[in-house]
């Protein structure tokens, strides 16, 4: 059976894209979609996304992580399916989905989409890092010299350390560059590497990094290899609502498998 496919990036955080709605994908082959992500064998991405019907919201995302097990929600991959859903028409500039978290909007501005996360209530400091969960979870923790890092040994390193163990955690090391604007690197479980870009590992650090009084500003840049990205969010009382995550998102190629 063909299939056709397209490959969306997000700052450099791309995934292989299907249109589902005809449930003609097979879910269970973990194989399979582990095969299609990969760079060397199959397609190449980050993971892989599907597309489908929802009786109450414009469509259901269903996320994949490259090793081919179904995961927890991707930022950046939730603004690829938005751009995705309207390159098929199902949407114009406004969408209302559900993910494995549960209902997000988002809304198409030009080039940028702009992704609405779930609320964050909690967050944990520790005497090295911050921990949170933002749709995933998200180890995040200050690095100086973030420039010359190893982040997959590192990362890797501290995704299956206590108290993560074998659920793991992805990990962000952050520098700061000045009052609203950081660098960001990330390891993203699924993966088991580091990601050009990763949008809640993005949203964690905004969000951390106000938490611990880095930054005052309500809008916070995150510089990642793949590029720039912007989270703007309210805060009360330590806890975090209308959280946006704001970036590029893009068609790169399509194909038949």
């Amino acid at each position: 059976m063909k299939i056709e496919f397209f490959k969306y990036q997000g700052t450099g955080n791309d995934f292989v894209m299907i249109d589902n709605r005809q449930e003609t994908f097979d879910k269970n082959d973990t194989k399979r979609i582990a095969f299609l992500c990969d760079r060397r064998f199959g397609i190449g991405a980050d993971g892989l996304i599907l597309l489908e019907s929802h009786p109450k919201t414009d469509f259901k995302m269903v996320y994949y992580n490259a090793d081919g097990n179904q995961s927890t929600m991707c930022g950046n991959g939730g603004r690829c399916i938005t751009a995705f859903a309207n390159h098929l028409g199902i949407i114009d500039k406004k969408a209302t989905f559900e993910a494995i978290d549960g209902l997000h909007h988002a809304i198409i501005e030009g080039d940028l989409v702009k992704l609405q996360m779930q609320d964050v209530k909690t967050i944990e400091k520790h005497d090295h890092h911050l921990f949170l969960n933002t749709g995933s979870p998200h180890h995040v923790q200050m690095e100086f010299d973030l420039e010359i890092l190893d982040v997959k040994t590192e990362g890797s390193r501290i995704r299956y350390a206590a108290p993560y163990f074998k659920e793991g955690s992805n990990v962000n090391f952050v520098k700061k560059l000045n009052d609203d604007t950081f660098l960001v690197r990330t390891y993203e479980r699924g993966v088991e590497d580091e990601t050009l870009s990763c949008g809640t590992g993005v949203t964690a650090v905004a969000l951390a990094m106000n938490y611990i009084g880095e930054t005052e500003k309500n809008l916070v840049t995150l510089n990642t290899q793949g590029g720039i990205l912007k989270v703007s969010f309210e805060k009360k009382n330590d806890q975090f609502t209308n959280i946006w995550l704001i970036g590029p998102a893009e068609q790169v190629f399509k194909g038949v498998l």
